[in-house]
């Protein structure tokens, strides 16, 4: 539905306000959710335009009943700004469920990877799959997310591994960021991990990204960011360091897989390159808190990973009281996280990281727009921003977001400031 004018009016508690002074929270600031009671919130052709309480509202032309306009009474309900998922790779050819049946027979993660599982299954099944087919699938998914309160994602390739496939999936991408009402970020993957071909020659493979593919992503502008998967068996960090700053020459962002399933220098790497965010940290140490505590870089944490793979939880709580800004996307991929419920991410959060509802909800919305580089468009309720948010069902506080895990208690979806 699209009109110039959307009013929200009565709202129980209007959450995640932010003055736009702050493009991210960090350690203590991330405890307090601003908010206002018995408030309005105003949009106009797809802007937040204003906000308050509602005995402050002043009438003007949203306020009238007619074409231009839409208004909604959300007596008793709660409005948030959507989640910003700052880590998928939702573009997929099939699903896995063959090796999560492996793992609850006592199988690991590292064991289906070396019999050619993992990564190199998927990037088995991206070749099979044609663009449209690949474009379909993943489009059910962002419809998925949508309707449980996402309004940005991310979305990797690196299922690929190949110049061909590696485009194949970048222009999925392309297709899903200029038909969805989604806002997409896209993320170069080529070092998601070693093709067979090259099990023996790792060097002919990284000169095959720097060299041959990421000319050609620049050429066609399909990345925004570029991310290396920083793991032992995987890539070093010394070789993810060169990869990233090869990325950059090309115009691509740095992003990187670290610390996930052992202590690999991914952090180190990330925060020499500036890297917008290190994700996963399962194994992030003190010396790596340190680091990051003196850069520009996003600790994004991805709980549905760490639960689904049974992996140590990362110490969040001690990367926050020591001062660090953390982040939660969903890992959203066929593998080792097949949820993009963000919902489900933040309940995780809390019930195991022991994150208060008010740090959970920060992460996952205006920490989460840092690492996607959107921080002065999204992740808050904030004049000027754009307008996504969403409109939960009758519930009686913020914390029962987190609180009735499982459930989803979206009611209304407004994605540029047009309803969903």
């Amino acid at each position: 539905m699209k009109t110039d004018w959307i009013l929200i009016l009565n709202i129980k508690e209007l959450t995640g306000i932010s003055d736009n002074k702050d493009s991210k929270l960090c350690g203590d600031e991330m405890k307090k959710l601003n908010s206002i009671n018995d408030a309005f919130l105003m949009i106009f052709k797809g802007k937040i335009m204003g906000y308050g309480k509602m005995k402050d509202m002043m009438m003007g032309p949203a306020s009238k009943d007619n074409k231009h306009s839409t208004i909604i009474d959300a007596k008793g309900k709660m409005v948030f700004p959507s989640w910003c998922d700052s880590h998928t790779h939702l573009v997929y050819g099939g699903s896995r469920e063959n090796e999560f049946v492996d793992r609850i027979n006592g199988m690991t993660y590292e064991e289906i990877a070396k019999r050619g599982g993992g990564i190199l299954n998927s990037a088995k099944l991206i070749v099979k799959a044609s663009e449209d087919e690949l474009f379909d699938a993943a489009w059910k998914r962002l419809e998925e997310i949508i309707r449980t309160g996402t309004g940005a994602v991310e979305i990797k390739s690196g299922y690929g591994l190949s110049l061909e496939t590696e485009l194949k999936m970048l222009r999925v991408i392309k297709r899903l960021k200029e038909k969805s009402p989604l806002t997409i970020k896209s993320t170069f993957l080529g070092a998601h991990a070693v093709p067979t071909k090259y099990e023996n020659n790792k060097e002919e493979y990284i000169r095959l990204i720097t060299q041959e593919m990421m000319p050609a992503i620049a050429k066609e502008g399909l990345a925004d960011f570029c991310d290396v998967f920083c793991e032992n068996n995987y890539f070093t960090k010394e070789e993810t360091i060169f990869i990233l700053k090869e990325g950059i020459k090309n115009g691509m962002k740095p992003k990187v897989h670290a610390e996930q399933l052992s202590h690999s220098g991914g952090i180190e790497a990330g925060v020499a390159c500036d890297a917008i965010s290190v994700d996963h940290l399962e194994y992030i140490n003190d010396n790596d808190i340190s680091l990051l505590k003196n850069s520009n870089t996003m600790s994004t944490i991805l709980p549905g990973a760490a639960f689904f793979l049974g992996l140590p939880n990362p110490p969040v709580r001690r990367m926050i009281d020591n001062g660090l800004p953390v982040a939660i996307a969903s890992d959203y991929n066929p593998g080792s996280s097949p949820s993009g419920n963000m919902n489900t991410m933040i309940s995780i959060a809390c019930i195991q990281y022991k994150m208060t509802p008010e740090e959970a909800i920060n992460a996952a919305t205006i920490n989460s727009a840092y690492a996607m580089d959107l921080s002065k468009t999204h992740g808050s309720i904030s004049e000027g921003k754009t307008a996504n948010i969403f409109i939960t069902k009758e519930i009686p506080s913020y914390s029962y977001l987190p609180y009735s895990f499982g459930s989803n208690l979206v009611e209304t979806v407004i994605l540029n400031g047009e309803i969903q």
